[in-house]
């Protein structure tokens, strides 16, 4: 009688909440800690992946009108007034902007000595480029920490949610399933949640690594050329 008791007890007992909002609010302090730390780190990894989407999408667009227009025989002089006018030139035209400016320094000087200046205009486009690359791989370090470290965080929630699990199941002797499940599954959404901020960043960064690759190897290809142009330019201007 006692056991039939004991047993019509837990079928009426209320069933704990195992729904997403439910197991964080009923987890422990150090899992719930873990949770929203993760939770943040998500959201901070989507909202840099959608900047650097739309960064990158932009920069490959602005090097297309740019490329379109450099080749479209415009003078390289009136390239460069329209373009020095704006006041911040990225990609392909500032880079085509500090070669530009260094060269027409260049042709400033009293002697109007040419030596040297197209090893100077090819140390400013490569120091344009390598900037250029900073701006492009600006904040996917974070996506890079994220996607290393959130699982090894979320396993550290479940261990400590396992751990608050089995001490509450020593406490109450209780180790029917409906005693257990909510503890283990509040343990588990810990690596869950680890899982889900990791994955994102973790493709993300690759993809972005990537495109950083592709537009910084255009940026390089396109310094080469006007290095030929500008090294034709020197060549005429010597012999003259």
């Amino acid at each position: 009688m006692d056991s039939t008791a004991d047993i019509a007890q837990t079928a009426l007992a209320p069933v704990a909440d195992v729904s997403l909002i439910g197991l964080v609010l009923h987890a422990g302090l150090v899992v719930q800690i873990v949770m929203i730390g993760l939770m943040i780190a998500s959201i901070w990894c989507w909202a840099i992946i959608i900047d650097k989407t739309i960064l990158f999408s932009r920069s490959r667009a602005a090097m297309n009108r740019f490329e379109q227009v450099f080749w479209s025989g415009q003078s390289l002089e009136e390239l460069y007034r329209s373009l020095s006018q704006r006041q911040n030139n990225y990609g392909m035209a500032g880079l085509f902007v500090s070669a530009m400016r260094e060269w027409k320094r260049s042709l400033e000087t009293p002697t109007r000595s040419f030596l040297g200046v197209q090893a100077r205009i090819e140390k400013v486009m490569d120091v344009t480029i390598q900037r250029e690359a900073e701006r492009l791989e600006s904040k996917l370090l974070v996506l890079a920490t994220v996607g290393s470290s959130s699982p090894f965080i979320g396993l550290f929630g479940t261990v400590i949610g396992i751990m608050t699990a089995f001490q509450s199941i020593a406490a109450t002797k209780n180790t029917s399933l409906a005693a257990v499940a909510p503890g283990i599954s509040e343990a588990l959404f810990a690596t869950a949640m680890g899982l889900v901020a990791a994955i994102p960043a973790v493709i993300a960064y690759n993809k972005f690594n990537a495109e950083v690759a592709k537009q910084q190897g255009r940026l390089e290809g396109f310094a080469d050329e006007f290095s030929a142009i500008l090294s034709r330019q020197i060549d005429e201007r010597m012999a003259a």
